[in-house]
């Protein structure tokens, strides 16, 4: 331990001014940097930044129908072609289906429509099937076929919302596919995202058919036509009688722009085909002199113009009452091409570049104030000792940011609360490291020694502690979205980076110093305890006491859960939240009534931070996600006519299918965890340690399920994390408790457990208090500083971390006694465990006997 290699001392060293070299970008604006040295630098999320956050989800039962019409008119063309007669020709459960008149025409039929059914390519499976039953034919749509669609449309979608998104000149929008239907779209600086979502939302599909004359004698639709409304300002309310054929499609498009027309005075946008287009154009047009011809786009007609000549040269224009921006919109349309199917936006995540510039400078106070907070207590508690740990401490939170820079990682404000976290939880390594170097020396050891046995006999503890939070995280990874996700991945290097920190960069300034002086006792500030050493406390006396407050608490908050039950916030029960800024104070009566005059459900008003913020929560509409999506219109419209100025500092809409899938994941994520806590402690010690670590860990978990249902804070995807993150700190400070039980059984054979269990609580005590401590001094700092968005998140941690720490002493070590009675000491007595009872094998110094051989 005492010895560092030339090689190896360069190494430590190398690795942490590279750290440093690479967290240096983020302190300097871009650019001002030599070119020599590292410009890799941390990307803020867009809720520190500002900008939108869609989820946008194809509409496959419009695919489907869609394609079910084309098949509907393919199967007209070809029993026509063939002269068979047929009746109720309609689109049915996802068939086509249709009556012959006469049993001969059975096998002709079949014969007509087999080119329809056959597979695109050999080998692969068919979309349709046909069938018949009597006289009534059913070309069904397969499943295979349905999710070859569904793949093809989301694969077209996100290259069509790519072109569109680019055509707007938004900064570096990332898009990409989620799921099998999903397209995430995320858009930094995009403070109003309605435009876009306007963008995004139109299907852009247009087509150009045949007006028809009138419709039926009766009013009805004659067979191959369909009414449409009008889309043209002139012409409001107007149905069009339109040929259901297309006589060309806008596939065949290859530029659209903006243009005046000098003539009239009003925009339009003109139009060019390919050479396929062209000549179809030119022959529809050629043969169609004098008749009206149909301009649809997404079922409107855009306009209905009179062919007064041919138009053989592929360009054209329309026209329909524009100003300058909707010509424009409607060109990168255009340009962009058509979706294969509506897209709806079922989640919506939008944060004003005021807010974003609001939480940076909460969280760069909340770190602030939260690493003065450690290092003073590091170095007033643990002296010289302490502040090698600090400038571990420093070297972490640089070589953790340089790697974020070096992946150029997405930094979120949960991601700065990790951050807080993370060094509130490198600190609990370096205090077990210090506890430990402290007890061997109070044994007699010599200042070598007890450095040696403190870094090898506390490696293993923290080992332990941060592999079973690692795993937290990397459920919290697989089951989270965005800024959770964020979370994770920065407590994660966090915790990685702090077992180089934590044990090699302390150690090698221990060596150092060690070197240097050859001293003759520890600089450790040994006036500061928090706890007395050798505590003596009769845990175990209590043990039913404490087994029994906490079922009765669990049981409590199991009953809360039910009733009066969790505030959901929008992750989890769907709706939208929206956070707003008047530019007066909030006249609450007034505008409650402007909301709720509209058709949008119940609607609730809660203050937020200063007078003139208000967050207006709505319901799930009971409409689906393009519902919801409405909704959101609506208000935002009511806000921009009605109150002026006002901003809208923050959206978030969560659909019904999302919000679903997103409290399922959750339960998932807690579930995994219990599982694999219980897997990996059982692993590490025996079943009763894994089984009262999980059990008490479970306990943990209900009360805090219970203060989320007492102070009506809201349960949603940021709940989930701070539950993990409790669950990872129980499962922490039980493992330093259950190690020293651990190592307790090899050096005492005869001790009774239950004595056993109460030295081994005395023992860890000052460092359970000590790193419970430093994780509360290190979170106190988001709790005061964090923000509105931040607040709760930091106030259950802090429960939790109380919670957690009261629960190793008074529920995991009575339900190991309970466990471990007759397991773990199966060789003594009833006799001797009852001659024992109460006795203690160490003399007042606390010096370990010899350990049985």
């Amino acid at each position: 331990m005492l010895y560092f290699s030339k090689a190896k001392t360069i190494a430590i060293i190398a690795v942490c001014l590279i750290g440093l070299l690479l967290a240096l970008p983020n302190a300097f604006k871009h650019g001002s940097l030599p070119d020599w040295l590292p410009q890799n630098r941390i990307t803020l999320g867009l809720d520190l930044q500002g900008g939108s956050h869609l989820l946008l989800a194809v509409d496959m039962p419009a695919v489907i129908h869609d394609r079910l019409e084309t098949m509907l008119e393919s199967v007209r063309t070809n029993l026509r072609k063939d002269s068979l007669r047929y009746t109720g020709l309609a689109v049915r459960d996802r068939s086509v289906v249709f009556t012959l008149a006469s049993a001969d025409d059975i096998e002709t039929a079949r014969g007509a429509l087999a080119p329809l059914v056959q597979p695109d390519e050999p080998g692969k499976p068919a979309d349709y099937g046909l069938t018949f039953d009597g006289l009534t034919g059913r070309i069904a749509l397969a499943d295979s076929g349905v999710q070859a669609w569904a793949d093809k449309a989301a694969q077209q979608s996100i290259e069509i919302v790519r072109r569109r998104i680019d055509e707007t000149g938004v900064n570096e929008p990332m898009i990409a596919r989620q799921g099998a239907d999903r397209i995430l779209v995320q858009l930094p600086g995009v403070s109003d995202p309605g435009r876009i979502k306007r963008l995004l939302g139109q299907t852009a599909k247009m087509t150009f058919h045949m007006v028809g004359d009138r419709a039926l004698g009766d009013g009805s639709v004659p067979a191959g036509y369909r009414l449409l409304p009008s889309a043209d300002p002139a012409r409001p309310g107007e149905k069009i009688l339109v040929s259901r054929k297309v006589e060309v499609d806008g596939s065949h498009l290859t530029d659209a722009k903006p243009s005046f027309d000098q003539q009239n005075g009003q925009w339009v946008v003109s139009f060019s085909f390919d050479g396929q287009g062209a000549r179809r154009f030119a022959d529809v047009t050629k043969m169609a002199v004098g008749k009206p011809f149909a301009i649809v786009l997404d079922d409107k007609v855009v306009s209905a113009p009179v062919i007064r000549e041919p138009i053989t040269g592929g360009r054209g224009q329309i026209s329909g009452s524009f100003t300058a921006a909707s010509a424009n919109d409607l060109a990168v349309l255009l340009r962009a091409g058509a979706l294969p199917a509506p897209l709806t936006v079922v989640e919506e995540r939008t944060v004003g570049p005021d807010l974003g510039a609001d939480s940076i400078r909460a969280g760069m106070i909340a770190i602030s104030v939260g690493f003065v907070l450690v290092v003073a207590y590091m170095g007033i508690f643990y002296g010289l000792f302490g502040w090698f740990a600090n400038v571990a401490l420093v070297f972490n939170l640089a070589i953790t940011l340089g790697a974020l820079s070096l992946m150029q990682a997405t930094l979120t404000l949960p991601g700065i609360a990790g951050l807080l976290l993370s060094l509130g939880m490198a600190v609990d390594a370096n205090i077990l490291i210090n506890e430990r170097i402290r007890e061997e020396a109070k044994k007699g050891r010599g200042v070598a020694a007890s450095m040696e046995t403190g870094f090898k006999r506390a490696f293993a503890t923290i080992f332990d502690s941060n592999i079973t939070t690692l795993i937290k995280m990397a459920i919290l990874f697989s089951i989270g979205v965005g800024t959770i996700r964020g979370f994770a991945v920065t407590i994660s290097l966090g915790i990685i980076v702090s077992m180089f920190t934590a044990i090699t960069v302390t150690r090698l300034l221990m060596v150092i110093w060690f070197r240097r002086t050859k001293p003759k006792s520890l600089p450790m500030a040994n006036h500061f305890r928090l706890v007395p050493d050798h505590t003596k406390i009769a845990f175990m006396r209590g043990r039913l006491l404490g087994l029994g407050g906490s079922v009765v608490l669990s049981v409590a908050s199991v009953v809360l859960f039910f009733h009066p039950g969790l505030n959901y916030g929008v992750d989890f029960a769907g709706g939208t939240v929206m956070e707003v800024r008047s530019q007066n104070a909030v006249d609450f009566p007034a505008l409650r009534t402007d909301l709720q005059s509209l058709p949008i459900g119940p609607v609730q008003l809660q203050a937020f931070g200063s007078p003139n913020d208000v967050l207006i929560r709505l319901e799930r509409q009971e409409g689906g996600d393009a519902a919801q999506a409405e909704v959101v219109k609506q208000v935002q419209g009511m806000l921009e006519r009605d109150y002026a100025g006002s901003e809208i500092r923050r959206v978030d809409s969560v659909g019904a299918s999302v919000s679903a899938e997103l409290f399922q994941d959750g339960m998932m994520a807690l579930g995994l965890a219990a599982i694999a806590m219980l897997i990996y402690i059982w692993f590490r010690f025996e079943w009763q340690f894994g089984v009262g670590a999980v059990v008490t860990m479970l306990l943990d978990v209900t009360k805090t399920v219970g203060f989320f249902a007492i102070t009506g804070m809201q349960f949603n995807l940021t709940a989930i994390a701070a539950i993990l993150t409790i669950m990872g700190y129980s499962i922490n400070d039980k493992v330093v408790v259950y190690d020293r039980v651990r190592e307790n059984l090899r050096l005492y054979r005869t001790m009774p457990l239950r004595q056993l269990i109460d030295k081994s609580i005395n023992e860890t005590l000052g460092r359970t208090v000590g790193t419970s401590l430093a994780t509360f001094l290190a979170i106190i700092p988001l709790a005061v500083f964090g923000g509105e968005a931040l607040r709760e998140f930091a106030l259950v941690l802090l429960f939790g971390v109380v919670l957690a720490t009261s629960s190793s002493v008074f529920i995991a070590a009575p339900l190991l006694l309970l466990l471990g009675e007759h397991r773990l000491r199966p060789g003594l007595s009833a006799k001797a465990l009852a001659k024992t009872e109460g006795e203690t094998e160490t003399d007042d110094t606390g010096e370990a006997p010899t350990p049985a051989r």
